[in-house]
């Protein structure tokens, strides 16, 4: 865009070194030395005018300088056929070469995303938690936000709300606060109502329970879960949730112990409990169960390189390499596999 201003200047400046000549006479020595510096003056301002179209056509800011002293040379040294040649020159070569620097960044690729994350919704959430944090952004958007939060599940949103608890907004901290309380005091009245069922199964099975004692168990010991995988149970809370849901796991392994799924689950209960033989174990038997490889092996990999047994590692990960595996794992199997 034109700087009309400069460009004013310059005509005004050029007008003036012509009248000078006729103010102050056109054989006199100071009207000479008016017009030179006037029509310099015209010269620089008009070169600065046109400097962006310039820099535009040129494509190389370090050719700036050199074109536009280049021009005010020009239309200082060529009286009116000078002045106008550089506006003419300038607009030929814009149309030359201005057209393809203004093609070179005309379009961009899309990025491309996880379509399993998109399909899940993941996308949308990954910026939340930076938004939820930046003290910048107005208090009523970051609590819409937050309360987003409540159509998420309680592994995604429960680490922001938790973060959300030490915000410097007061009815921030309050609706986190709400939020994670909702969510816990949900579980515990699931956990209190089968509890319920697994006395009222006690009653009329005995201590043995059957079907109705069996499914309360199991139930009970998939609600602790939920307080842990959640993150909704912290500290020693989360420690009586962990022993709580092996102790539920292993009343259905007594009655049950080809179940893989539980298998699966107590061995993650005793990896979290620092067990490592006994979760070994447990991962080994939900495999011959047949439970996919896949759902068993990472954490395997995961005991094996606290272990510090690095090669194990690298054997099991190449077992996934043609494996049907979620893409956040991929990178990881890859790694393991080029090594």
């Amino acid at each position: 865009m034109i700087n009309v201003k400069l460009a004013l200047s310059a005509v005004l400046a050029e007008i003036a070194s012509w009248s000078s000549l006729w103010l102050l006479h056109n054989h006199s020595d100071a009207a000479l030395l008016s017009y030179l510096a006037a029509h310099a003056l015209a010269s620089v301002l008009l070169a600065l005018c046109l400097s962006p179209f310039l820099m535009l056509a040129a494509g190389a800011r370090r050719q700036r300088l050199p074109l536009v002293a280049l021009m005010a040379l020009l239309s200082y040294a060529v009286p009116v056929v000078g002045f106008v040649g550089s506006v003419i020159a300038t607009v030929a070569l814009l149309r030359r070469r201005g057209l393809t620097a203004r093609r070179e960044f005309s379009s961009l690729p899309l990025p491309e995303f996880d379509p399993h994350q998109q399909a899940s919704g993941s996308r949308r959430q990954a910026g939340l938690q930076s938004f939820l944090a930046n003290q910048a952004v107005p208090v009523p958007l970051r609590m819409r936000s937050l309360a987003a939060l409540g159509h998420v599940s309680g592994r995604i949103a429960s680490p922001m709300l938790r973060m959300a608890l030490s915000d410097s907004s007061d009815d921030l901290r309050l609706l986190a606060y709400s939020m994670l309380d909702a969510q816990e005091r949900q579980l515990s009245q699931s956990i209190h109502q089968e509890l319920q069922a697994l006395e009222r199964a006690r009653t009329v099975e005995g201590e043995t329970i059957g079907p109705r004692g069996l499914r309360a168990a199991w139930a009970l010991s998939d609600l602790y879960w939920e307080l842990i995988y959640q993150g909704s149970a912290q500290g020693d809370v989360r420690d009586h949730a962990i022993k709580q849901s092996l102790h539920y796991c292993n009343r259905v392994l007594s009655q049950h112990p080809d179940t893989a799924l539980l298998q699966l689950r107590k061995g993650r209960l005793l990896h979290l409990l620092a067990d490592d033989e006994g979760a070994q174990s447990c991962y080994q038997r939900a495999l011959e169960l047949g439970l996919p490889a896949p759902r068993v092996i990472p954490y395997q990999a995961e005991l094996l390189f606290k272990q510090r047994q690095f090669a194990k590692v690298q054997e099991l990960m190449r077992r996934l390499e043609d494996q049907q595996v979620m893409p956040r794992l991929r990178p990881c199997i890859q790694y393991w596999s080029a090594s």
